[in-house]
């Protein structure tokens, strides 16, 4: 089963995690964790979920908006930068988050943090001219 979930991406992650409450689908390449980030569309106004690789540090969770490297900031990240009404599913998890952006040290920690599961953090950095932002995600 762990080989058919790496295959799992975008709208088809979703579907399959919400399905199974992350039994597949919480666990991803290279046995990266996932969890799924549910902002308001800033332009449709309907919800709008993406899974993104995270990790704890202590009781937050920190993701990273990198969106591959481009030169611009991805969906999810404009989306709660408008509309602050965000949620997280980790497994059978789901609640309300507040987000921050990381900044200076414990930015430079958290990436760390980041790159330690998923290494190409970095190649996105090298691909881009804005600061890929770290995001934090704590329980409302």
């Amino acid at each position: 089963m762990a080989s058919e979930d790496e295959n799992l991406f975008g709208a088809e992650h979703v579907r399959v995690y919400k399905e199974t409450d992350g039994e597949r689908g919480y666990i991803w390449r290279n046995g990266t964790e996932i969890l799924l980030l549910t902002t308001i569309g800033r332009k449709s106004g309907e919800p709008r979920t993406t899974p993104l690789i995270h990790r704890r540090d202590g009781d937050r969770l920190v993701v990273i908006a990198s969106n591959g490297g481009s030169p611009d900031h991805p969906a999810w990240f404009k989306n709660f930068s408008e509309n602050p009404n965000v949620t997280v599913q980790v497994k059978a998890d789901e609640y309300p988050v507040d987000v921050s952006i990381a900044e200076g040290e414990e930015r430079e920690r958290l990436w760390q943090l980041m790159t330690e599961v998923w290494p190409d953090y970095d190649a996105y950095q090298g691909n881009t001219d804005r600061q890929i932002p770290v995001v934090v995600l704590e329980r409302a």
